[in-house]
């Protein structure tokens, strides 16, 4: 890559230019940090960076991510500039419909981008959960003289990112892990969206960083590229903990009326400032017309091939020596699973029909973690302190745990000799929004699959990172546990009641709500299987039934019949259908019996993904649901959402609950067959 000898003012002031050009273009935008940030960028892509403009999915490129992801055309520059596939066209598009460059990073949108930013703080989490997989790749796969796992993660961010919580749990876990090859880079500058940040952001960085066990570099000069390059440097010589550097900046520098100001941070400069900038750097050209000097100085593509052909071969060498593991490296890194996957949850599913256990649904779900936990070493499991409660862990995943010198503990696996296992139950502690950031972080990086367990009621700190997951339809798996007021005396403050609701909101969630065994092995498999789409399995605290069912197959598609009114005994057409979901299903199996005994004729529907459900053929839902029956659902949940359904009534709770045996909260909410077989009565009768 291009050296510190090329005219650095050049290539800084590029960036500036794009910058600067493109926000104003788009008339939306923020051209500060991109400007302020320019020497940092040059310091780092400009030599220190490991990274193929040819192919931005090489295995062991260096990751980059920018967490202030509102200074998005700081990175469009720098990818235009060292030869990505992201054309001048697209720069001018900036922010516009259907463009490459959205006003916010979007991995699978831009090539080289790494993950989607904007909400501050998440970046900066993601990066730790990068840093965590190559450190646990290199742990699981490298071999002596044989290094096929070996980059660093680099982060910008700023003071944005700094104040919201996440950075404190992500921050504070990297520093336990001590993640030696992330780096992040903070761009000091002292203003945000409403000026000076002192009168409320006082945080001494470096000290806060001190205490989460980080390496800490600077105050640097962040406009001095060398005084950055050496800093740089510094962080990669530190070969036991994470590193920040401080650079000092001055938020949109060039600017003559504008720099050093809130006016910087998020709206155009303005045609008659960007003129007044151009003179001041001495930067002649029209809008978006960059000379080739500064395309030559910034060109990476000759010196990322090379060193993505140098790792080529010796990762031949390495399926040389190791064919097995590089086999297997080359599987997980592309999200396939493995051959005997199919396999595995076939005998999964027909092992809890066969079993018919009654269990809690938090139980099911560690039971089907056992049968895909040893037969998927790329499955990493964690919990947000709770581990005994969610049941996240299993035989095949000891906990993950780190020496003194900050190296991954692992053990011989006897069956394969050649391969080196290491724990896969992260604790996490208590921090559900870090934790599904660094999960996120994780999957995005390649080679795991990452799930991570709490209360249902705590997804509400997860919710962002959540939603984050989804928007980027990455394969990420939330087991949410104690998913109604089923789990008791710990009261409302515990008890879900809107979240099940709340989960179903997201596009591209697949959120299960599983009444029995199969059912859940059927929601693991699902989640595991889709590399596009994130999950929320809502698991019970209390044990529930085993259902008899007739068969298994549609139990994949969200919602199937699962009795008919000959299962009690009455050969006529259902004049009613109960919707029911997890430990509800019970319910409407026992008021189906109810009844029975009137000669009322009744289908219960178990309906454990509506996500999924909603996305089967017209012709399937008619059939689960057929038109001119009555739709009665019941749910110990808020039951706006059941509306949807057709349905004519729902039983649920749109109130909070209440502390108390769960036993006597359903009876006091009136979550009973009694009452919903009198509600199925009141229908019928109009």
């Amino acid at each position: 890559m291009p050296d510190l000898t090329q005219d650095t003012s050049l290539m800084a002031n590029a960036i500036r230019a794009l910058a600067m050009d493109a926000v104003q273009q788009a008339n939306s935008g923020h051209p500060g940090a991109p400007m302020g940030m320019a020497e940092v960028a040059v310091a780092l892509w400009g030599g220190a960076l490991k990274h193929n403009p040819a192919d931005p999915h090489w295995a062991d490129r260096d990751r980059f991510v920018l967490s202030n992801g509102h200074g998005s055309m700081l990175l469009y520059a720098l990818l235009h500039l060292s030869g990505y596939e992201l054309p001048m066209s697209e720069l001018r598009s900036f922010r516009q419909l259907h463009s490459r460059t959205p006003g916010h990073p979007e991995v699978g949108v831009t090539p080289g981008v790494e993950t989607t930013t904007g909400p501050l703080g998440q970046g900066l989490a993601n990066a730790v959960g990068m840093a965590l997989a190559e450190k646990l790749l290199a742990t699981e796969f490298n071999r002596p003289g044989h290094s096929v796992v070996d980059h660093h993660t680099w982060v910008f961010m700023g003071d944005g990112c700094l104040m919201e919580g996440i950075s404190h749990e992500a921050c504070a876990l990297a520093g336990a892990w001590k993640l030696n090859k992330l780096v992040a880079l903070y761009d000091d500058n002292g203003i945000s969206i409403d000026g000076q940040v002192a009168p409320w952001y006082v945080d001494d960085v470096g000290h806060r960083f001190k205490g989460y066990g980080w390496n800490v570099i600077g105050p640097v000069d962040g406009h001095d590229v060398a005084a950055v390059r050496v800093a740089i440097d510094g962080a990669r010589a530190c070969a036991t903990v994470p590193t920040i550097v401080i650079c000092k900046t001055t938020i949109g520098k060039g600017s003559p009326n504008r720099a050093g100001t809130a006016k910087a941070h998020g709206e155009a400069l303005g045609m008659a400032e960007i003129a007044l900038t151009r003179e001041a750097l001495g930067w002649p050209h029209e809008p978006f017309v960059i000379p080739e000097a500064a395309y030559s100085a910034w060109d990476a593509r000759a010196a990322g091939t090379a060193a993505q052909t140098r790792w080529a071969e010796g990762f031949a060498a390495y399926r040389t020596a190791h064919p097995e593991l590089a086999s297997a490296f080359e599987r997980r890194m592309l999200g396939h699973l493995p051959p005997n996957f199919a396999q595995t949850a076939v005998d999964a599913v027909i092992a809890a029909h066969t079993k018919a256990e009654t269990v809690a649904s938090r139980k099911a779900s560690q039971l089907a973690l056992e049968a895909f936990t040893k037969a998927l070493p790329e499955m990493l499991g964690g919990s947000a302190d709770l581990t005994g409660s969610n049941l996240t862990n299993t035989s095949s995943t000891p906990a993950l745990r780190f020496d003194a010198a900050g190296r991954v503990v692992s053990y011989a696996d006897e069956a394969t000799p050649d391969a080196v296992r290491i724990g896969r139950h992260i604790n996490y502690g208590v921090r559900e929004f870090g934790m599904a950031a660094v999960m996120n972080g994780i999957t995005l990086h390649g080679g795991y699959i990452p799930y991570g367990g709490t209360f249902l009621t705590f997804s509400d700190y997860s919710r962002n990172a959540i939603r984050m997951a989804a928007l980027m339809k990455k394969r990420v798996i939330h087991v949410l546990t104690h998913d109604s007021i089923g789990l008791g005396e710990d009261g409302p403050t515990h008890q879900s009641v809107e979240h099940a609701a709340s989960l179903r909101l997201i596009p591209n969630l697949d959120v299960w709500r599983p009444a029995d065994t199969a059912e859940t092995v059927v929601a693991w498999t699902l989640a595991l299987g889709n590399p596009t789409r994130p999950s929320a399995l809502l698991l019970s605290r209390q044990n529930l039934p085993y259902l008899p069912k007739a068969a298994l197959d549609d139990i994949g598609k969200g919602a199937y019949v699962l009795a008919e009114p000959s299962e009690v005994g009455l050969k006529r057409k259902a004049q009613a259908v109960i919707i029911a979901t997890g430990s509800e299903v019970g319910l409407a199996l026992h008021a189906q019996a109810e009844l029975a005994k009137y000669r009322i004729a009744v289908r219960v529907v178990s309906m454990p993904s509506t996500s999924v459900f909603d996305r089967q053929s017209v012709k399937y839902k008619t059939a689960v649901l057929p038109a001119g029956v009555p739709r009665i659902a019941v749910e110990a949940g808020v039951t706006d959402g059941w509306w949807k359904y057709g349905c004519a009534a729902v039983v649920g709770i749109d109130t909070y609950g209440e502390s108390a045996p769960a036993p006597a909260l359903f009876k006091h909410f009136h979550l009973t067959a009694q009452n919903l077989a009198d509600t199925v009565r009141k229908v019928l009768k109009g």
